[in-house]
Order: structure tokens, then sequence, then C-alpha cells
């Protein structure tokens, strides 16, 4: 039996692990793993968004492209070993080479190099200005030098070290993850893991998952659907949280490319269909959960996502008048394509044809979607997207307003703002400019912004378990009631 007892969680994840040596797995199991395991040189904090020193003491951004960092003294990996800013420069050095054959480059491609100026300090270099150096810092684990050259990626990946709140004892490859607390773990700002140990095991049907939560032989499951999530609340056993991840629903609204005749290219009827919505009916009987409306075209807890803009509150005698305005005041028929949600972009469809707007659902796949939508085809795109949970607007407002295939609007001013934006490490230079970009996209209606999304954790009634938007569960902050 699972939980309390025996102060084990045993949690299950529905895909397996292909390695967990993080820099040769990209999964998202593969970046929960890594967190747990190996601890970064930087923390963010999930709670404010702030960065703070982890196996750093302190940092000083000397320009755009440099940082020196203390390291912190005392430290342990998991096999002993004190870790020296020697595995710090190691590490980065070895992430920086093109040869080195880790599938993990999302956050490691910038580097360029990394250097020892003193007993406890480094310097890292970058290649170019990129203004998420901070947030990839703090996804980068510190390996042990010594270990992993008498080990390497193979070793690393069936016996693991790293310096994190827990570590790894037994792995049954595709199977089971058996992991520790570790005795030794320095006075994090992390916490100190408050659960002993943890199993994880790989189990593909959600039914199995569900029936074992339900049995008492899991504490842990997420990801569930809302029709399985209702029966365990009722059952009186499990707990079920509906959290907010990072992915924000849309409406892209195509202004510049297509027809030039399309309707869609004036800003009053871009500004009416924004007015036509009622997205708060919407999500209040259709998504649900903890969902919340969005006014602004990013995640409300993304570094540099304000709300600081023109709204558009449900209105539709103020939607009749603006399409008036633009010559259409028998509205126009036009064509919405989607990818999921059908019964949400019904709700919409419903709700625009009550101004005028006539749409016709195309309804597909994702990438037959999306590849409409580049070619201009796609005079309004039903769309969602996650910002690969990465916690800054320069992960969703550059694809979608920087230029790019993704980008409708061909705004000058916004793209200039965003260059402005990515330019520079400097946090207030970064969101006064972002901030411009967001205004201009919403008073010129470029979007709908519609509502994040969420998703379903069930767990045992005896465990306090708080996820996060991101959706990287931090378990060494989980307790037992």
């Amino acid at each position: 039996m699972a939980g309390k007892a025996d102060d084990t969680l045993n949690i299950a994840w529905d895909v397996e692990v292909p390695n967990v040596n993080m820099y040769f797995d990209t999964s998202r199991n593969g970046v929960i793993i890594a967190h747990h395991v190996w601890d970064a040189l930087i923390w963010r904090d999930p709670a404010s968004g702030d960065f703070k020193p982890l196996l750093a003491t302190a940092w000083n951004i000397v320009d755009d492209k440099t940082i020196e960092l203390d390291i912190r003294q005392g430290v342990k990996f998991h096999n002993g070993d004190p870790m020296t800013a020697d595995d710090v420069v190691y590490t980065y050095n070895y992430l920086a080479k093109p040869d080195n054959g880790i599938l993990n480059r999302n956050y490691t491609s910038w580097i360029d190099k990394a250097e020892k100026i003193g007993d406890n300090k480094v310097r890292i270099t970058a290649k170019d200005t990129n203004p998420l150096i901070l947030l990839y810092m703090g996804e980068i684990g510190i390996y042990p030098q010594k270990y992993y050259e008498e080990v390497g990626p193979e070793g690393m990946g069936t016996k693991p070290v790293g310096t994190g709140p827990y570590k790894i004892t037994e792995v049954d490859p595709g199977k089971r993850l058996v992991f520790e607390a570790f005795e030794d773990y320095y006075d994090s700002p992390k916490g100190q893991p408050k659960i002993k140990n943890i199993v994880q095991r790989t189990i593909p049907e959600m039914n199995t998952q569900v029936v074992e939560l339900a049995s008492g032989r899991l504490n842990w499951i997420w990801r569930v659907a809302q029709d399985q999530a209702d029966r365990l609340t009722k059952s009186g056993r499990v707990e079920v949280i509906n959290a907010n991840t990072m992915r924000v629903g849309y409406l892209q609204l195509n202004a510049a490319k297509g027809p030039e005749d399309s309707p869609l290219r004036k800003q009053k009827v871009r500004q009416a269909i924004n007015h036509a919505i009622n997205l708060d009916g919407i999500v209040k009987n259709l998504v649900r959960g903890s969902s919340q409306v969005i006014h602004s075209a990013c995640y409300p807890e993304q570094f540099g996502c304000t709300d600081d803009v023109q709204k558009y509150p449900y209105d539709v005698a103020k939607a009749k008048a603006l399409l008036a305005e633009a010559g259409y005041p028998n509205g126009f028929s036009t064509v919405l394509y989607a990818y999921r949600d059908r019964s949400h972009n019904e709700a919409i469809m419903s709700d625009l044809a009550a101004v005028g707007i006539k749409a016709e659902l195309r309804y597909g796949q994702y990438a037959a979607t999306r590849d409409a939508l580049r070619k201009g085809e796609v005079p309004i795109g039903s769309l969602t997207w996650g910002s690969n949970s990465i916690p800054d607007v320069d992960a969703i407002l550059p694809v979608f307003f920087g230029g790019l295939p993704d980008d409708l609007s061909q705004d000058e001013e916004v793209q200039a703002l965003l260059v402005e934006g990515k330019s520079t490490l400097d946090q207030d230079k970064r969101k006064a400019a972002y901030k411009k970009a967001l205004q201009k996209i919403a008073e010129q209606a470029y979007w709908v912004p519609t509502w994040t999304y969420t998703t379903n954790y069930a767990i045992s009634n005896d465990l306090d378990f708080k996820p996060t938007a991101d959706e990287i569960p931090r378990f060494w902050t989980a307790s037992w009631k």
C-alpha cells in the first residue's frame, strides 16, 4: 500500500522516461526529474517569479552577454563529492560543445563558454544577447565533473548523481524510478524535502491509474479527464485539484495577410469581434474549472505580461455599431479554423452570429490549421499556446507578433518593441517594451485573448500538494497532512 504509513509517495505517469540523464531527454517527465535531482545556479521562485540564488550565492550581469557568479560552498553531490566552481565550468563548457550529442538544447544553445575567475567564482559568456539567460540558467543542472568523466552519458542515465533535494536510488528503465530525500541537502531556498521516498511507476492506461489511486496503491496522478475527475471526487477518498497551466487560448485575426478587401483588415471589425464574444459565459458554462478570462496576448503570470491594456467587455450593441462604422451594417460571412474544443468554438460562432458575423467552422488537425494560417488562408483561427512552459512573454509574443510565419498582423512598431525587449537583460527595460507592445496589440485588436487552460490533479486525501502553472510538480514541497 502506498502513502503516509511508510513515508513513500507513489506517483504514476502515462509515458515512460527514455533516459534520466537530463541532457539526453526532452520529455516533460525528464524536466520534472531534473528539477528534483540536479540543482542549477539560479532558481526561479514559482510563487513570486523572482530569480534567487541556488548553487550560486550571487551574480552580476557584466553586460548583455556576460554574467559572473559566486559559487556556493559546502554543497555535496549525491555520491558525497563536494560541488565546486570547477564542476560548474565543466558542465557549461560540456554543454557548449557542438558534438556532445545532447538532445536537450532548448536551454543550452546560447552558451559560448565558461571560465573560472577565482576559487569560487565563474564567468559565463553567451553567444549573443538573450533575455531568457537567467531563466535558462535556472534549468541547467550542474554535473559532477569527476563522476561524469568516469561514467559518461550512459552511466549518468543508469546511476544519476546531482545536488538536488532527491537522489535516485533505483532505475528500472521505462517502468519504475525510486527517489530518496538527500540527507546532506544544503540550506537551499527551494526548501528541504518533507517526504522521504518517492516511487514513480509508468502506467499507460489512465483507467488503471484511477483504479489504483482510488484503492490506495497510488497517491498522485495528473491530467485526469473531467468525467473521471468527477467520479473520483464523488468517491470521497480522493481530492481533485483543477489548476491553471501556462496554456492560453486565442482567436488570431488575420489583419495583414489574405485578400486586401478582407473585413479583418479593419481595426473596428476586429474590435467588434472582441466585443461580440461572451467569454465570461463560455468559461463559466463550458470551459469550467479554474480557467480565467484573459485580456492580453500572454499568460498572466509570465514575466512581462500586463493586464493594463484596452479591454473589450461583452457588448452586442457596441459590436454592431463598430461593424456599421466599418461599413458592414449587416455583418459578413467568414471562416473560423479550429483544431480542438469544438463546443467552445461553436459557442463563439453563435455569439458572432448574433452580431451578423456568420462563421463557417473548418475543423481539422493542428498541423493543417497551422499551415493554412501561415499561408494567409485563415481569416480567424482559434488556437492555443503553452509557451513551452517558459514563464516569460518572449516565449509567446515574438512567435505571433515578431514577423515570423505565425505573425498575421505584421505591425512594424510592435516588432520593433519586441526586438527592444529581447536586446537587453535589464528587466525593467524589458517590461516597459513588452507593455507597450501588448497595449498596441490590444488597441489594434489583433487577437481575441480568450482564457487560460487547466489540468486536473488527483491526489490521496492525506497528501498536501500544490501545483504550479508551469506543470512541473515539485514533490519536495509536498507533505503528509
